[in-house]
């Protein structure tokens, strides 16, 4: 997996601890000034974002996942910019393109348009609503954090980070996401209803005054010095051993997976995958101001790291077979073999 962040040498616990203490409660108190609830979601994409990843937020239409995105990019103080997929989009809609300006001697000249990529925190909205050329266009963006128009390669500002919108029950008129493309997101987090009394508290914000605003509670640089203590957190050899056996597990025909899985799933989690439960991990570990990576914060990650790399078989999706289900199953077989008390 890529990312802009620097190795950090190994900091003392103090300086761990003052770099991040609070930082989850202070994020989640500003955007709770315009989202109601999602304190999970939040969570996962704080993680996410930790560790220089790429999401893709799956939920029906009107969950606020728009108005989460751009009230956690303010808090932040990330440049956030939005996308609308539809089917006319075309890719230098999205990359910029370049234009012919008369000089003032009479002569003509290239000059590059930025298109709405250039920015920090990209919402791709709807993502599955463009045909895959189109989609395609963020793939050397989301991998190399750049874009080519015309043969130039243009730099895009940093970090970069793409948070993908799709709706899970339209599925007329769009274009599912290669499986290619699903790998470069870092998770995929699925966004629910709210409960009884965040929906009422829902009604009661957006029925009356003027809804709050998220403010920005964490600069630029506190956030790069955090995405580079995630990767200065201790992971011990067995549990960076227990994200590769689980990555293993998912892959039909393994020597290390189990005979069920050759039923279920036709392609498994490739070594990305690995590399994301790893990161995912210490950035779990580290918001909750633990020393160490454990076993915990490994399971703790496995949903939305593996469910949208996991290709089911016909039989696992007659049977109306999840991938969350899978992972489950195979999470109750194999941490006992990780630690008895895991």
């Amino acid at each position: 997996m890529d990312s802009h962040a620097a190795h950090a040498s190994p900091r003392s616990g103090s300086d761990l601890h003052d770099t991040v203490a609070g930082l989850t409660e202070r994020l989640l108190q500003s955007v709770s000034r315009a989202v109601v609830g999602q304190r999970d979601v939040l969570e996962q994409l704080l993680v996410a974002i930790l560790c220089r990843g790429h999401v893709l937020l799956e939920g029906v239409p009107g969950l606020a996942k728009t108005l989460m995105v751009r009230s956690l990019a303010r808090a932040l103080s990330l440049d956030f910019g939005r996308i609308q997929f539809t089917p006319d989009l075309m890719p230098a809609d999205i990359t910029g393109n370049d234009v012919l300006d008369a000089s003032s001697d009479g002569g003509r000249r290239h000059r590059f348009v930025a298109g709405p990529i250039f920015c920090q925190l990209l919402l791709a909205d709807e993502i599955n609503r463009s045909p895959p050329k189109t989609q395609s266009a963020l793939l050397e963006a989301m991998q190399e954090g750049q874009v080519t128009v015309g043969g130039v390669t243009h730099p895009l500002p940093r970090p970069f980070l793409v948070l993908a919108t799709q709706n899970p029950i339209e599925q007329a008129g769009t274009y599912p996401l290669p499986e290619g493309q699903l790998d470069r997101f870092l998770a995929m987090i699925r966004v629910d209803y709210p409960n009884p009394t965040d929906e009422l508290e829902i009604v009661r914000r957006t029925t009356g005054s003027e809804p709050g605003e998220a403010t920005p509670v964490v600069s630029g640089e506190e956030l790069a010095r955090a995405s580079a203590l995630v990767r200065a957190m201790p992971m011990a050899d067995h549990v960076m051993q227990a994200c590769v056996d689980l990555a293993r597990a998912t892959r039909p025909h393994e020597g290390s997976s189990t005979g069920w899985i050759a039923g279920m799933v036709e392609w498994g989690a490739g070594p990305r995958a690995s590399q994301s439960l790893a990161l995912a991990a210490k950035a779990g570990a580290l918001l909750a101001g633990k020393p160490c990576v454990e076993i915990a914060d490994v399971v703790a990650v496995a949903h939305p790291v593996l469910r949208h790399r996991l290709v089911l078989s016909f039989e696992a999706r007659g049977e109306g077979v999840t991938a969350d289900a899978i992972i489950d199953r195979l999470l109750s077989e194999l941490r006992p073999r990780w630690h008895p008390l895991a």
